[in-house]
């Protein structure tokens, strides 16, 4: 049986938003216990975890995952105004000037010689500014001057989860081959990881969240880029070992952490963040697939909990998991009081309508 949801297939508005809002949203769950074991999790917040914003007396705070992949928005978007007006674009140097702008945001400084980006709207958002963790890995490769390539990759060995966690917008622009969106997404990755697993695992999520929202249902998505994973040339063999992991596991269902740990990894390289994500909403699928709005936000509230109960990088588990539940669903399923709860939501939406307006000319 197909897992498409029997409830009016969401449009790709609808669908935009809700992977960029249920990825923040999974990111600032995430973020709040992201350094902590499962056992301190407990602690805190009883057997179950953190199950909702209610248990956070500072609200959906959310890290550099969020901001890093609204900022790849806007790289995006900046190379399709400029092919909406009839001027060709290098994509990959307009997402790298846009991370070159996230860098200052962290009050880095880039090498002189890297190119001074001209400001744009999502510069003077302060919600963006603040200083959350961010991957060492995502500065260095920035803050280098070198526009690293798929060829000349900056940070040759680094496979941190950094490529994953901002890598879902890939998959969001429409009427474009399943192909141009890997490269597209692999070659961005490059700027920042070079590690083949690193770009290899980030062109996948985005070919998954490209299926999702062209209407395939969950499992049939995932089987696909677990099949695709294993055609790829030069493929790192880890990432295709933790796809099958992640499908064989989630076919048993709900484990416990320390199982999900034990069998996926934590989450902090990238394979792992993709695999603990994609199993989190492929094991709390419900039977036969969501078939009414209130299904989808209970299976969006599920995922989310078991992304981000475990020892290990909850933040960006729980930001995969999200991006994929909100591409697959749409805006149907994110539960309002967490959303009313989520820090600069009002950016997130402004990015997402920006991506709307360049892909559609929809307001």
């Amino acid at each position: 049986m197909s897992n498409v949801p029997v409830f009016p297939a969401p449009s790709l508005k609808s669908r935009i938003h809700g992977c960029l809002l249920g990825g923040s949203l999974g990111d600032a769950l995430g973020y709040a216990v992201e350094f902590d074991s499962i056992a301190g999790i407990r602690q805190r917040f009883g057997g179950r975890g953190l199950t909702g914003f209610a248990q956070l007396p500072e609200g959906g705070v959310f890290s550099d995952d969020t901001q890093m992949t609204l900022y790849t928005v806007d790289g995006l978007a900046e190379a399709l105004e400029w092919a909406n007006s009839g001027v060709g674009a290098d994509v990959n140097a307009c997402l790298w000037l846009a991370y070159l702008r996230w860098l200052a945001t962290q009050g880095e400084d880039a090498s002189p010689s890297a190119p001074a980006p001209q400001p744009r709207w999502i510069d003077g958002q302060a919600v963006l500014h603040h200083r959350r963790h961010p991957g060492k890995a995502c500065i260095s490769g920035l803050a280098s001057g070198e526009m690293g390539t798929s060829a000349r990759p900056v940070n040759p060995g680094s496979k941190g989860c950094g490529t994953v966690m901002r890598s879902a917008p890939f998959g969001l622009v429409p009427h474009i081959a399943s192909d141009a969106v890997y490269k597209l997404s692999a070659d961005a990755a490059a700027l920042t990881h070079g590690h083949p697993s690193a770009r290899q695992s980030a062109g996948t999520f985005s070919l998954l969240i490209h299926r999702l929202v062209s209407g395939e249902g969950l499992k049939e998505a995932a089987a696909a880029v677990a099949a695709s994973a294993r055609e790829l040339p030069d493929v790192a063999a880890e990432l295709p070992e933790r796809l099958a992991a992640a499908l064989d596991l989630a076919a048993r269902g709900a484990v416990s952490p320390e199982e999900l740990n034990e069998a996926l990894g934590e989450g902090w390289i990238a394979e792992e963040a993709l695999a603990v994500g994609l199993y989190a909403a492929l094991a709390t699928l419900p039977g036969g697939g969501a078939g009414t709005r209130e299904e989808a936000e209970g299976h969006f509230r599920e995922a989310l909990a078991v992304a981000v109960n475990h020892s290990g990088d909850s933040d960006s588990t729980a930001s995969v998991a999200g991006n994929i539940l909100g591409a697959l669903y749409g805006e149907g399923c994110l539960p309002e009081e967490w959303l009313e709860a989520l820090e600069g939501r009002d950016v997130v939406r402004g990015m997402a309508a920006r991506l709307v307006k360049v892909t559609t000319g929809e307001d």
